[in-house]
């Protein structure tokens, strides 16, 4: 029998996706002349993650652990990452832009 079949893997989060998600959408908030796709905007997050630590957390304690994290240096690395995915992505889309 499997890992995946045995236990409840519910609570094993990556806290990562949360955080570069939630400054993805500050960042391109700002910004008018990107795509704003599906495709580019999961592209961004995907660099993003790629270039980051992961955060995991299986826990209560964990998830407040990690809301509690937005002055600090993991928190300065995601928006350094998140900033280097827009303008990676957004110089080299995986399509011709502006989409019509």
């Amino acid at each position: 029998m499997s890992l995946r079949d045995s236990y409840d893997l519910e609570n094993l989060v990556n806290e990562a996706e949360r955080l570069v998600f939630d400054e993805l959408e500050r960042q391109l908030a700002d910004i008018d002349n990107i795509c704003k796709c599906q495709d580019c905007v999961l592209d961004m997050a995907a660099y993003a993650l790629n270039h980051i630590k992961p955060y995991y957390r299986v826990s209560l304690m964990g998830t407040l652990y990690a809301h509690s994290i937005d002055n600090t240096e993991y928190a300065n690395d995601v928006r350094n990452a998140v900033k280097e995915a827009v303008k990676k992505v957004s110089s080299n889309p995986s399509h011709d832009w502006p989409i019509e």
